[in-house]
C-alpha cells in the first residue's frame, strides 16, 4: 500500500471531508509498530468573562502536589493533563488614563496585549491577537486558517461599555489591529464551514437539503475507494471517524428541530440551540473535529461575551453573571459565582475529556494540544487585570510537562506565554503586545 497524504480530503458534490490521523499517513512502510508521522500542535484560547472568585481558583502549593482548590475540583479528574498557571498580568486592559470599561478593555487585551482605543466608533484599534499571528504564519498548511467560536451574538457598533465600542467587548481574536475576526454561533454554520468546498457557488447543506443525504452519504463513493487502500486499524479508525461525525451531524439536525418549536415571540436567533449545555458542547465537540482532521490547528470560543449578564438558571443562578460579578463581597453573591465559575469550567472539562479520548500518534489528540482556558479579569469586583485564572491544558506535542501549579512573579506579561506557544506550534514571532520575552519552566 502507497503512503496517504496527511492532507487527504473526501470529496463529494460540493464539499469535501477531513480525515483523522492514520496509520496510512506514516512516514515508513504500512506495518505493525512503523514510525508514524509527527502529529501537528494545535492550539485553542477559551474564554470566559467578567472575572472569577480567585480564592476558590487559585492553589495555595506550587508544584505537582498542589490541593486542588474549590473551583477547579470539577476537573480534579484531568488534573494531569493541565497547568494552573498565576501571576499572569494583562497590563494593557487596565485605565492607563482612560477611566471606565474595564469588560472591554479586559476582552480587546486578552490575547493582544493591547490598549484598545477608547471609542464608540468606527476607528476602533488595538492589537493583533495570538491567533491571528499564528494563523498568518501557519494558517496556509490547513484548510482553515483559524475558527472563532462563540455563544453569545454581539455587534461591532455602539458602545458596550463606558464608551468603549461593542467591538471589544464581543471579539478576542483580531486579524488587524482594526478588524476583529466575527465568532460563528450557530453550530450548522460551523459544520458546514468544516465541511464545504468553499465554493461561493454552491452549499453543502443545500445539497444535502436536495438528496436528502447526510454529508457522509455525498462521499461514500470516495470513502469506499479509500477503505480498500486501508489496514484493518485504519479502517476501524475511519468507521470510528464516520460515527462521530454523523452523530455530530444528528444532534444539530436536533437541535434545528428544537429551534423550529420556539414559540417566535422569544426571539431565539435562528439556529442557535435553546439548551446552554448543547450549545457549548456542540461547539467544543465540532473544535474537536476541526482538531482530529486538521482542518485548523487554531481557535478561539467566547463561552460569553465580555459583560455579559446571562444567568444560569441549570446551576441555581437566577441573577446575571456581570450583576453579580460586583459582589461587593457579600458572601450570597460570592457564592453565586462561584456555582458559575464551576459551571464554566466544567463544560472546558468536557473539551478536554473528548480531546484526551481520540488516540493520536504515540498519545492522545490532547497530547497534541495547547488550550488556553482563562479571562482577561481576575476578581470581577475589583476589576483586576494582574493574577489572572489562567489554566493551560495539553502538552504541546510533548513539549510541555502538565499536572502542575506553577506561580510567576506578580506582573508577568500574560504574552509571554503567548510567545512560548507560538515557538511550539511552528510560529514563532520575537514580540507580541507587551510581551517581554518567553515563560519558562513550561517544560519542567
Amino acid at each position: 500500500m502507497n503512503r496517504i497524504p496527511r492532507r487527504t480530503f473526501l470529496k463529494g458534490v460540493g464539499l469535501s471531508v477531513g480525515l483523522p490521523m492514520l496509520d496510512a499517513m506514516s512516514a515508513g512502510r504500512l506495518l505493525a509498530g512503523s514510525a508514524s508521522s509527527k502529529p501537528p500542535v494545535r492550539m485553542a484560547f477559551v474564554f470566559f468573562p467578567n472575572g472569577c472568585i480567585m480564592p476558590a481558583w487559585r492553589p495555595a502549593e506550587e508544584g505537582a502536589d498542589y490541593r486542588m482548590p474549590e473551583t477547579l475540583e470539577v476537573l480534579s479528574h484531568l488534573r494531569s493533563d493541565f497547568n494552573v498557571l498565576t501571576g499572569l498580568t494583562q497590563d494593557n486592559g487596565r485605565a492607563k488614563g482612560d477611566g471606565p470599561g474595564d469588560h472591554a478593555r479586559s476582552a480587546a487585551s486578552f490575547l493582544t496585549g493591547a490598549h484598545p482605543v477608547k471609542t464608540a466608533g468606527t476607528d476602533i484599534r488595538v492589537g493583533v491577537s495570538v491567533d491571528q499571528v499564528a494563523a498568518a504564519r501557519i494558517g496556509h498548511l490547513t484548510k482553515l486558517p483559524s475558527l472563532e467560536l462563540g455563544i453569545e451574538p454581539g455587534r461591532n457598533a455602539g458602545s458596550c461599555d463606558s464608551g468603549y465600542s461593542c467591538a471589544y467587548s464581543n471579539n478576542i481574536s483580531w486579524k488587524t489591529e482594526s478588524t476583529p475576526m466575527a465568532k460563528e454561533i450557530r453550530p450548522r454554520l460551523v459544520f458546514e464551514r468544516l465541511f464545504g468546498d468553499q465554493n461561493p457557488g454552491q452549499s453543502s447543506q443545500g445539497l444535502r437539503a436536495y438528496y436528502r443525504k447526510s454529508i457522509l452519504d455525498l462521499v461514500a463513493e470516495d470513502a469506499a475507494r479509500l477503505q480498500k487502500r486501508l489496514g484493518q486499524n485504519d479502517r476501524r479508525k475511519l468507521d470510528e471517524y464516520f460515527t462521530s461525525v454523523r452523530e455530530l451531524e444528528q444532534r444539530i439536525e436536533r437541535v434545528e428541530q428544537q429551534h423550529a418549536s420556539v414559540a417566535p415571540e422569544l426571539e431565539v436567533p435562528a439556529g442557535i440551540p435553546p439548551d446552554l449545555v448543547e450549545h457549548i458542547r456542540l461547539m467544543f465537540d465540532l473544535l474537536v473535529l476541526a482538531f482530529r482532521t486538521d482542518t485548523t490547528r487554531i481557535a478561539t470560543f467566547m463561552l460569553a461575551n465580555e459583560g455579559s449578564n446571562r444567568a444560569y438558571r441549570m446551576v441555581g443562578v437566577t441573577d446575571g453573571h456581570h450583576e453579580l460579578s460586583h459582589h461587593q463581597n457579600r458572601p450570597e453573591k460570592i457564592e453565586q459565582i462561584k456555582k458559575i465559575d464551576r459551571f464554566l469550567l466544567s463544560q472546558f472539562g468536557y473539551f478536554l475529556e473528548q480531546l484526551k479520548a481520540i488516540p493520536e500518534g504515540e498519545g492522545t489528540l490532547l497530547d497534541n494540544c495547547m488550550i488556553v482556558y482563562g479571562g482577561g479579569l481576575a476578581d470581577g469586583n475589583r476589576h483586576e487585570h494582574h493574577d489572572l485564572p489562567i489554566l493551560l491544558a495539553g502538552r504541546g506535542g510533548g513539549t510541555i510537562q502538565t499536572g502542575r501549579h506553577i506561580r510567576y512573579p506578580r506582573e508577568t506579561p500574560l504574552n509571554n506565554l503567548f510567545l512560548s506557544m507560538l515557538d511550539r506550534a511552528g510560529a514563532p514571532t520575537d514580540q507580541l503586545g507587551d510581551s517581554t520575552g518567553r515563560l519558562p519552566r513550561l517544560d519542567g
